[in-house]
């Protein structure tokens, strides 16, 4: 269930994964086009005792120091050493201009006497001759201070062929990668952002007793249906429940809200999917019925009026058991055609609404009377 919550948001945010996986894919390739290529030489060493200065019988002795790592480390820090890298670039008649985007590396190898010195910078030849020189350098300095220990060049260093840096199809592909894995973040992270500002904004639309849509928010979709529509049918419908009269002001609201919820809930079963329900005052609710002329509005809103006026029992018990409500519904009715105003289709709404009260009041036996305005 969670996966599939997740799968859901990153379906949503699609765009925002290819959006930024793109972004990353071009700045790694705008940035391999424009920096300057890296090349890295580099040149090993082997350290071993000098077999000159040490008796057959000390070599074993002298092969477990070796195994303790600590002398081959000092050779390495030699040969990284700023002050053979300088006396290097002197008598190589390089200045330090030159060599600022030089840097020079040494590392013993794992499990193994041996240790390799590299040097990376932008000229190829370059960083295989001072690999070579450096090298060389640290071993006459290392034969003056340590004559027991031999360091001999091993392999020497050569002109390297291929960058190691930037290798665009390597980083392009790196960049593609972690572009989408920030924007599968990016997404879920608005996800998490958006579905609360849509539940608030949400609420903020909402009659809190009934549940259904607030006035405002009523008239907003009204007026949107007809901007869109102007030349269309639809039909707006208020339904007064004279039965909440004595209540509305007697009942607290806890006790008054599931009431009106059972009234909206009604109302919605009766409508279909698109049309809207929205709370008018204390005791009219309203419908919107797009693309519904007034005969068919008439036919649905008869229906409303005889599941609304069967008499109801609030499930938690505010009223007894044997206690019923009758609503004594009364409905208006108006129909927009012909480009007319919203204003000019509540206003017709409102006088057909009424003319239902005073059926209702002239006619006693009438059970829920439907006005439409036309007939008013």
């Amino acid at each position: 269930m969670e996966l599939r919550y997740y799968l859901r948001m990153l379906q949503r945010g699609w765009w925002i994964i290819a959006i930024t996986a793109l972004a990353a894919l071009n700045v790694a390739l705008i940035s391999a086009y424009l920096a300057t290529p890296i090349y890295q030489a580099s040149a090993r060493f082997v350290v071993s005792p000098n077999p000159e200065l040490i008796k057959a019988a000390d070599v074993l002795n002298s092969l477990d120091t070796l195994d303790k790592r600590s002398v081959v480390s000092t050779y390495a820090e030699f040969m990284q050493s700023s002050r053979i890298f300088q006396e290097t670039s002197v008598a190589l008649g390089l200045n330090a201009d030159d060599l600022s985007s030089y840097e020079i590396s040494a590392v013993v190898l794992p499990d193994a006497n041996i240790l390799e010195l590299s040097v990376e910078g932008p000229d190829p030849q370059l960083t295989a001759l001072l690999a070579n020189s450096v090298g060389q350098r640290g071993i006459d300095y290392i034969k003056t201070y340590y004559q027991i220990y031999d360091i001999n060049l091993l392999d020497p260093a050569a002109a390297p062929t291929e960058p190691t840096s930037p290798q665009p199809i390597r980083d392009a592909g790196l960049s593609l990668v972690l572009g989408a894995v920030v924007g599968v973040g990016l997404a879920i992270l608005s996800e998490q952002i958006r579905i609360p500002l849509d539940a608030y904004r949400q609420r903020r639309n909402l009659d809190g007793a009934s549940g259904a849509y607030n006035r405002r928010h009523f008239q907003h979709v009204l007026e949107d249906e007809v901007a869109q529509r102007p030349e269309g049918v639809l039909s707006l419908a208020m339904i007064q429940m004279n039965g909440l009269k004595d209540l509305i002001d007697t009942l607290p609201q806890p006790l008054m809200q599931p009431l009106l919820r059972q009234v909206a809930t009604i109302l919605r079963k009766e409508l279909r999917g698109g049309d809207i329900v929205g709370r008018w005052d204390d005791l009219c609710f309203a419908i919107l019925l797009p693309a519904t002329p007034g005969t068919a509005a008439i036919r649905t809103l008869k229906r409303i009026c005889q599941a609304l006026s069967t008499p109801i029992i609030l499930e938690n018990g505010v009223f007894n058991a044997n206690e019923t409500l009758n609503l004594e519904p009364y409905v208006g009715v108006a129909t927009y055609e012909n480009n007319s105003s919203v204003q000019s289709l509540v206003e017709r709404t409102t006088k057909a609404l009424e003319t239902a009260l005073l059926q209702g009041r002239d006619k006693r036996g009438t059970q829920c009377p439907v006005v439409l305005a036309e007939e008013a």
